[in-house]
């Protein structure tokens, strides 16, 4: 992520581009050079000196009162999630030197919890998008993270660069972009992680759709919502979602799917039987009765003269 002084310029130029004069009450008069707001215009919404705005946007002023940070939020009508980003870039918590967190970890019990939902798919998010925990009907609708390397199970990344995503997700392109904003808060509120700068370099070389989200500057907050579907073994499947914070770890977000109608909880419950077959390896005991009836069967065959 940029210095906080860029991010800071950046974003409240992307914002204050995206905000349409008539929005809030301004004529859009033939001949007006630029599509969004001034930022004289900006100031006057905002109840700030033209100076004042000129100097924050420019990041000659990396700090600001919680009231000047909700006039500008209102000025240039932020969401929630964005007035957030806004917030935590212009009073940042102090800088503990650039020595990584430590990993995440999911408690025992939350596991077991995931383990024994059966009809609904869930998982467990960590602070840079990587899938902690999953259980197995989650494994069975996107991709069998508890199978991969613990270094490469994180959500977004599989999302870009997987072929398989795109082919699942109908409405990819809106989801994964979502994604991304998500990551754009975590970034906001961890500024000075150095995993989630070198995971943002990655993604930002690896894919083009990467870079262009990244450089919009949506900013997206977890919440609830429906997803769809076009699944190789069940075909279409509408899901609806909630993300719930988790008690003891503001950075672990804990993802509950379900069927959205009857019909799609019925294919959830028929993808869960397909995956344990699929998944499932003989038993010692059924590995020697298979094995004692090969023997069995040799046998009896008849020997060559």
């Amino acid at each position: 992520m940029a210095n906080n002084a860029e991010e800071i310029k950046k974003f409240l130029r992307t914002r204050r581009d995206a905000v349409r004069p008539t929005q809030v009450g301004l004529a859009n008069y033939p001949g007006r050079r630029v599509p969004g707001l001034r930022r004289e215009e900006v100031a006057q919404l905002a109840g700030v000196s033209v100076d004042y705005y000129t100097r924050l946007e420019q990041g000659r002023l990396t700090s600001a009162s919680e009231g000047v940070i909700l006039s500008i939020a209102e000025a240039l009508h932020l969401t929630q999630a964005e007035t957030q980003y806004l917030r935590d870039l212009l009073r940042p918590q102090p800088r503990r030197g650039v020595e990584e967190p430590p990993p995440q970890e999911v408690r025992p019990d939350l596991l077991r919890l995931l383990n024994g939902l059966h009809d609904q798919p869930a998982f467990v998010l960590g602070r840079r998008n990587e899938v902690l925990a999953s259980n197995d009907l989650l494994d069975a609708l996107l991709t069998p993270f508890n199978h991969r390397p613990s270094d490469d199970r994180n959500l977004l990344r599989w999302m870009l660069l997987d072929p398989a995503a795109r082919s699942l997700y109908l409405d990819w392109a809106q989801v994964t972009s979502e994604v991304v904003g998500v990551l754009r808060a975590e970034a906001g509120r961890n500024p000075h992680d150095p995993q989630i700068a070198a995971f943002v370099a990655e993604l930002r070389s690896a894919s083009p759709e990467f870079r262009t989200w990244w450089a919009e500057r949506t900013v997206v907050e977890r919440t609830w919502g429906t997803k769809r579907f076009d699944h190789p073994v069940v075909g279409r499947l509408d899901i609806t979602y909630e993300a719930l914070s988790l008690p003891g770890d503001p950075d672990q977000i804990l993802f509950v799917y379900a069927g959205k109608t009857d019909d799609d909880l019925e294919k959830l419950r028929i993808l869960a039987s397909w995956y344990a077959r699929s998944t499932s390896r003989p038993t010692t005991a059924e590995k020697g009765t298979d094995r004692q009836q090969e023997e069995g069967a040799s046998e009896q065959e008849p020997r060559p003269a």
